[in-house]
């Protein structure tokens, strides 16, 4: 496993960490113990940065990781989010208050079994509350010896200097792959200037670059992606078409479309590590094999041409959801 420095003085985390996977596990599932055996291979493969969230299934995802690494704390960077709420209506919301983050990372820790957590983000920036009120708490974690670094998720480059103003932020976490390249504008310009390291969360474009999703009928009725602009009919089957030529890609390179997509972003700057989300070993491990996998400078190129800004049809979320990222 290789492994990269998150931000200018941040941990050292292998090169492809372990997001959380798209399929709901509950207390006592068969699927806890793939979910476990999935933690244990990723360990043994030198995977040391697991990725989860209070709002992960409810926090179940929370105890469920925590269990998985009992008695392997010391080889694993540990990093959960709170922030994103559920409304009484069904809407997401925000909670970005002082006094919410404490009692958040309490509850995480104790779902988590552990004493500190390695790396704590804002899940979704609050637009009530001014983001140095909520990093001034986050921060006092750090003094408390309860968060080791802090991190904040999917927002606007004039709140990332502001956060970093307040208190030295590690990492920004936002959607990057292929299919979502926007974050070049700005985003990925600033971190580097300001030293903050990148996490990029759906590098596989949820499912699409894996080159298993063909049509709508591939997801499950009660998918939530069939509710996202780009998996809509007329949506995907041009993107569809893009993903061919990655797919194309990979057969020359004996590899998958996903790995050509995880090398893709690991070559795009060593401050950069994705966290492909899976339950399943399978996956997991040809996730980890695309760090060995080099892609030629026009490799490289065809692909940028390929998915160029605006090249793919759809947005990522739904409207109303787009509201709340990007603050």
């Amino acid at each position: 496993m290789k492994y990269r420095r998150l931000g200018r003085n941040g941990p050292q985390v292998s090169a492809i960490g372990l997001g959380r996977g798209s399929q709901p596990i509950q207390f006592g599932d068969p699927l806890e113990a793939e979910f476990n055996a999935t933690i244990r291979r990723a360990l043994e493969l030198g995977v040391n940065f697991f990725d989860s969230s209070d709002a992960y299934w409810g926090g179940r995802h929370e105890v469920l990781l925590g269990r998985a690494l009992k008695g392997h704390r010391n080889q694993a960077l540990i990093a959960t989010k709170f922030g994103n709420i559920d409304l009484p209506d069904g809407r997401k919301g925000t909670n970005g208050r002082p006094e919410y983050v404490f009692e958040c990372c309490e509850a995480s820790l104790k779902r988590l079994g552990v004493e500190v957590i390695d790396l704590y983000y804002l899940h979704r920036v609050d637009p009530g509350v001014p983001i140095e009120e909520t990093i001034g708490a986050m921060a006092q974690l750090v003094s408390q010896g309860k968060v080791r670094f802090l991190g904040i998720c999917e927002a606007g480059a004039r709140t990332l200097k502001r956060a970093h103003r307040e208190h030295p932020i590690t990492v920004l976490q936002t959607e990057y792959s292929l299919w979502f390249r926007e974050v070049e504008r700005d985003i990925l310009p600033l971190c580097r200037e300001l030293g903050v390291g990148y996490v990029a969360y759906a590098p596989l474009g949820r499912g699409l670059l894996t080159g298993a999703i063909k049509g709508v009928d591939d997801l499950l009725p009660d998918d939530r992606r069939r509710r996202h602009p780009r998996f809509q009919p007329e949506n995907l089957a041009r993107n569809v078409e893009l993903v061919r030529k990655l797919e194309a890609i990979a057969a020359r390179n004996n590899a998958t479309p996903a790995q050509v997509a995880l090398a893709w972003i690991l070559a795009q700057g060593e401050y950069i590590v994705p966290i492909p989300g899976t339950n399943h070993v399978r996956n997991l491990e040809q996730n980890v094999a695309a760090t060995e996998l080099r892609l030629t400078a026009e490799e490289l190129e065809e692909l940028n041409q390929t998915f160029a800004i605006g090249a793919g049809a759809g947005e990522r979320y739904p409207a109303h959801v787009l509201k709340g990222v990007g603050l």
